[in-house]
């Protein structure tokens, strides 16, 4: 496989999960803001819940409908450029994926009808309830998405079938209970509610310094600030639960995330910065002892493997893989052969490190040493990007607890409005949790390479045989198609937020009054006005 088409496939991937992920956090967070606002507004009957309720549900419209454009083209993308992924692991990673286009979407989206067109022919309770379930069915969507892309990184549940030459599921309770899946549930999600709780702070600050509905701004501020902290809280401690998880699963991109090259005595320290040398090893670091072994193992006494021990332990791996190939090649010759069958049986769960030397040669089964040296050395992913971009998101997540605290300390004391330095604070604020969101999801993929199905499958070996100027237009097609849908999406929303909230939103029985309204001042047409 040439390594631009790899390459350019996964710059193409990226490049679609990072624009996707701009709109699915920020639907995820109002969903929830949305169901508690009009829960005050059902218990109270306090009409400005209910604009706040409106206000924000069009804004999460917007969202919904721009994530669901740009997350099909995803899913298209593993056929198209992906074909062998889709071969191999097809039957497993394919199950989640078929729930919930089949359930949670179609679930979130009937309800996201009723939410909008629903509020004239609903009971305020009956409202209440889609309301609710719209936001059920947005994180009930997250999750089947997230324990696909869990099965991705620790592959459980599975075995892979020398008849099919294709990994199948064996136990699809193991795959839905995946700890990474599930720990990456609850992470993510809870930073998509941070990401909700910002934006809504940001707006209503921006409301309050123009003296524009401040009811609405002020309410709005109240219930983002209690709900971010109780989300920033939760993200720092799930996170945690997530990095242990990858100690557990993933060694690999745990030692490249803190650039550490060589084990040290448990437990280990944790860096806070470091500056590279010339041959990629750290010359100079600020650590905390014991840190790192306290997060990575939780323990006193267990060691954090460094990078370069790492490495010796995938050539034992590969080796291994090695004899899983070729026991492979002996059934596929001759499926009656049972002593390679059991040789198989022994050794195909390294068979992935074995493919991992297939960027030098055809034969696996006859590498040399130094391609194996060669190919343990590809199990390394780039350590610095990891190691610079893991903090920047733990520093902005330790900042969303001081930032969210300090917003609920002052909304308990009623102080919403009366600090202008910190209200312009909190608009300019706005960027930061989509920076911390983008910057876990490069961790989390890249941080996997080279692997595509982490010790399963390499990157390179499941890329679709495209050229490279397909893939050069494709991708450009789509940065300049998704940067145009942005700029619109900003724009309607900036034009949303300009409006302000209203009264109600316009429902089929609205529509030829909105017509009439529009139509020019004539006297037949005043005659038709209601």
């Amino acid at each position: 496989m040439d390594m631009l088409v790899v390459d350019l496939s996964r710059w193409q991937f990226a490049a679609t999960a990072m624009y996707h992920f701009l709109f699915v956090p920020l639907t995820l967070g109002l969903s929830f803001m949305m169901a508690i606002m009009e829960s005050v507004y059902v218990m109270t009957g306090r009409e400005v819940w209910r604009k706040a309720t409106l206000f924000w549900g069009t804004l999460f419209g917007v969202n919904f409908a721009m994530g669901v454009a740009t997350g099909i083209v995803m899913e298209f993308q593993f056929g198209m450029n992906w074909s062998y992924y889709s071969h191999y692991v097809g039957d497993v990673f394919g199950a989640p994926l078929a729930i919930e286009g089949l359930m949670a979407f179609f679930l979130e989206a009937t309800f996201v009808g009723l939410f909008f067109f629903g509020w004239d022919r609903l009971s305020k309770l009956g409202h209440l309830v889609v309301t609710w379930l719209v936001a059920f069915g947005a994180n009930f969507s997250a999750l089947w998405i997230l324990v696909a892309n869990g099965w991705m990184q620790n592959p459980v549940g599975a075995k892979f079938n020398p008849d099919t030459m294709r990994m199948e599921i064996t136990d699809f309770m193991a795959v839905i209970f995946n700890p990474v899946a599930q720990a990456k549930f609850v992470h993510t999600v809870s930073a998509g509610y941070v990401t909700g709780a910002v934006f809504v702070l940001a707006i209503s600050a921006l409301f309050l310094v123009k003296g524009r509905h401040v009811e609405l701004a002020k309410r709005s501020a109240v219930v983002a600030a209690s709900f971010g902290l109780a989300s920033a809280l939760s993200v720092v401690v799930l996170g945690d639960e997530s990095g242990y998880v990858a100690t557990e699963n993933q060694i690999m991109k745990v030692a490249a995330m803190e650039a550490a090259f060589h084990t040290e005595p448990a437990p280990a320290p944790w860096t806070i910065i470091a500056i590279p040398g010339a041959d990629g090893e750290p010359i100079w670091s600020l650590s905390v002892p014991w840190v790192g072994g306290l997060i990575t193992t939780r323990s006193l006494d267990k060691e954090l493997p460094g990078i370069n021990e790492l490495v010796d332990r995938a050539q034992d791996r590969i080796r291994s893989g090695m004899v899983a190939y070729d026991a492979l090649q002996q059934i596929r010759a001759d499926g009656s052969n049972a002593q390679a069958r059991t040789v198989f049986e022994e050794h195909w769960a390294d068979l992935g490190y074995g493919l991992l030397l297939k960027r030098y040669r055809e034969d696996v089964q006859n590498a040399t040493d130094a391609e194996i040296a060669l190919a343990a050395q590809d199990t390394v992913p780039a350590v610095w990007p990891l190691f610079w971009t893991f903090r920047i998101m733990m520093g902005l997540g330790f900042f969303f607890i001081g930032f969210f605290g300090l917003w609920f300390y002052r909304a308990s004391r009623g102080w919403i409005d009366t600090n202008k330095p910190l209200l312009w604070l909190t608009v300019f604020l706005l960027p930061t949790p989509w920076i911390a969101i983008e910057a876990g999801w490069f961790i989390a993929e890249f941080g996997r390479q080279p692997w595509v199905v982490e010790g399963v499958l390499p990157t390179f070996y499941a890329a679709s045989g495209l050229s490279v100027l397909d893939l050069a237009l494709s991708l450009s097609f789509f940065v300049l198609l998704y940067t145009t849908l942005i700029v619109i999406m900003v724009m309607l929303m900036v034009r949303i937020i300009k409006a302000g909230p209203k009264e109600k939103l316009l429902t089929p029985d609205d529509e030829d009054d909105f017509v009439i309204a529009t139509l020019p001042a004539t006297p037949a047409n005043k005659e038709l006005a209601p």
